[in-house]
């Protein structure tokens, strides 16, 4: 049985907000509320920049996992950038190939809308991911005489 990775539609917008929100408690964080997250997937779905992915261990069956990807032009690269965020896949159905399948669409669905790059940030404690991503060619970045690029962050709520 191999996974099935699909781009969502306003139809799947329930099942990819559900996950989301397992996403969120997996991490025991409880906000924002369940809404949000509906009503946000419900309006990035009508962003041509915004795509999500959705996994199920087999067509026809719930989905299990989903990757958000967001498209933006880079001037330093004088191409697409892709980044890959909110990449998430239900305990139960970890191991079965869903978070692969995930980051190969997402590069496939990369490569359609012309990027020249992909980005993501992971917590580097999240072994299991990290192994995912670097088999998938991603790296820290760092120059061999210098420090290491560094993903910052700045919350303004």
């Amino acid at each position: 049985m191999s996974a099935h990775v699909w781009r969502a539609t306003h139809r799947d917008a329930e099942d990819v907000a559900r996950l989301l929100v397992a996403f969120r408690d997996h991490y025991n964080r409880d906000w924002p509320p369940d809404t949000a997250f509906l009503a946000g997937v419900e309006r990035l779905l009508d962003d041509k920049d915004t795509d999500f992915l959705l996994a199920s261990a087999a067509e026809g069956e719930p989905p299990a996992g989903v990757a958000q990807l967001r498209f933006r032009w880079g001037i330093w690269r004088d191409g697409g950038d892709c980044l890959v965020e909110d990449v998430f896949v239900k305990d139960a159905a970890r191991g079965a190939g869903l978070g692969r399948a995930l980051l190969e669409a997402a590069t496939e669905r990369a490569r359609e809308r012309g990027c020249r790059r992909m980005e993501l940030d992971a917590s580097e404690d999240n072994e299991a991911a990290l192994a995912l991503y670097h088999a998938f060619g991603f790296k820290e970045r760092q120059r061999p005489d210098g420090p290491r690029d560094l993903y910052l962050r700045c919350h303004l709520d």
